[in-house]
């Protein structure tokens, strides 16, 4: 939850890195949120609940996605190729799966070495 929580404090910082540990647990716990909101909103007949929090985090999921990119060595641009039919998907999970560069790269230092602020 401290990784979730983490993201959310920094929901518009589009700059640094974010490990893979941080990504990964951000979208794990997002998941699950959105999956009981969509279950009560079933059973209370309410049925906007996922959407109103999928506003929500939009940016800070954008924003650790960005993060992520950075990590691996290439630009948040890269978010777009997710549009590309099959393909840009496959891609972009692949880049969000890797390992980050291990050394100082243009958009900061490797997140792994640095104290960790949870």
């Amino acid at each position: 939850m401290n990784w979730y929580l983490a993201v959310l404090k920094n929901y518009a910082g589009f700059s640094g890195r974010a490990r893979r540990q941080e990504y990964w647990m951000f979208t794990l716990i997002n998941f699950v949120i959105s999956l009981v909101l969509l279950i009560v909103g079933m059973i209370i007949g309410v049925e906007f609940l996922v959407s109103i929090y999928t506003l929500a985090v939009l940016v800070p999921s954008l924003a650790v996605s960005v993060r992520r990119l950075h990590d691996t060595g290439r630009s948040g641009w890269w978010l777009l190729f997710g549009f590309v039919p099959f393909v840009g998907a496959i891609v972009l999970l692949v880049f969000l799966a890797s390992d980050g560069r291990q050394e100082t790269n243009e958009h900061g230092v490797n997140p792994k070495l640095a104290p960790q602020a949870i």
